[in-house]
């Protein structure tokens, strides 16, 4: 271990860390999670002597955000780790107790052994754009929400007005929204210019341009296309073992799951209304793959597509993309 490990285990309200200093020795203290909290977790750091450390805490929504960057912009290295990690890391320790003090030794520990890569923050006009994005997500889940009540039959007429007006406002908000979106896009140039690609693709207009440009936030941090398939958990889980276990092939569905309901309709459209996109299918379809199956190897090709043009600066081009 080349330098102290925090380990971080972070609620709404609080965090609990567990520093592992140089000498392996544990450290515990519970902060709560606000700027000021942020300001007694690096006093109490100073207090142990320790001027730089290999901070690790779970991807846990909003919750971790200021934190991460709070850390990061005080010069210590932050790992943001997947919560699967942790859990099948505890599993292999046969650990039986779970509490915050114990979770945050717990991600100390994996990072001494682990060593998860470092994070580094967004850029701020891609953070925007992601709480915009997200923002503009809950709002038609919202708006699905009030449609379906309507649908199912409102009796009392007080409700019903209710409702409408709550639809009405949701449906200028949604709006406003979209429009703050192509607004944001088209006032940073890198932005547009990612979007004006994802565009060429058939079955991706602006909203999932925008979408992808939000949760693929880096794409020279991935290899292939196929990690950034990966990443969305779209990639093929195989189930065999011996000659007794031998389960059909599903998606993983471990990865970003706003990437993968993103990708459903455009995939839909692409197939209704492309010609590259029809001729493909109909391959997988003669190798007897099912709708859903060619519905998913759509949804991959895709954001294999959208890797290949963000990666190249080039638009969509048929011909490439036989091999993409």
């Amino acid at each position: 271990m080349t330098e102290p490990v925090l380990g971080i285990d972070i609620a709404k309200l609080k965090f609990n860390v567990c520093l592992i200093n140089r000498e392996g020795k544990l450290r515990h203290k519970l902060f709560s999670n606000t700027a000021a909290g942020f300001e007694q977790l690096r006093d109490w750091l100073s207090k142990q002597r320790v001027e730089s450390v290999h901070a690790c805490l779970e991807a846990t929504g909003t919750y971790r955000e200021a934190l991460s960057l709070s850390l990061y912009e005080g010069g210590h290295r932050v790992s943001v780790i997947n919560p699967a990690a942790t859990k099948a890391f505890a599993a292999s320790r046969l650990s039986r107790t779970k509490t915050d003090g114990v979770d945050a030794e717990l991600i100390a520990r994996f990072t001494v052994a682990q060593e998860p890569v470092a994070w580094t923050p967004l850029p701020a006009e891609v953070r925007e754009l992601q709480a915009l994005v997200r923002r503009l997500e809950s709002l038609i889940e919202m708006r699905v929400m009030e449609e379906n009540r309507l649908s199912s039959g409102v009796t009392l007429e007080m409700v019903r007005e209710s409702v409408e007006e709550l639809l009405s406002h949701l449906n200028a908000q949604i709006k406003r929204t979209e429009e703050l979106i192509r607004q944001h896009i088209a006032n940073h140039p890198t932005l547009k210019q990612q979007s004006q690609l994802l565009d060429s693709i058939p079955g991706i207009a602006e909203t999932t341009a925008a979408l992808l440009l939000s949760e693929i936030t880096d794409i020279t941090q991935y290899r292939s296309a196929r990690q950034v398939a990966a990443y969305a958990g779209l990639v093929p889980r195989e189930r065999q073992s011996g000659s007794s276990l031998r389960g059909r092939t599903r998606l993983s569905k471990i990865g970003n799951a706003r990437l993968r309901r993103a990708l459903y309709f455009p995939a839909i459209t692409a197939l209704r209304c492309s010609p590259f996109f029809q001729t493909w299918a109909e391959g997988l379809r003669e190798r007897g793959k099912s709708k859903m199956s060619v519905i998913c190897a759509v949804m991959r090709k895709l954001l294999h597509l959208a890797y290949g043009v963000l990666k190249n600066g080039k638009p969509f081009d048929p011909e490439w993309a036989k091999t993409a």
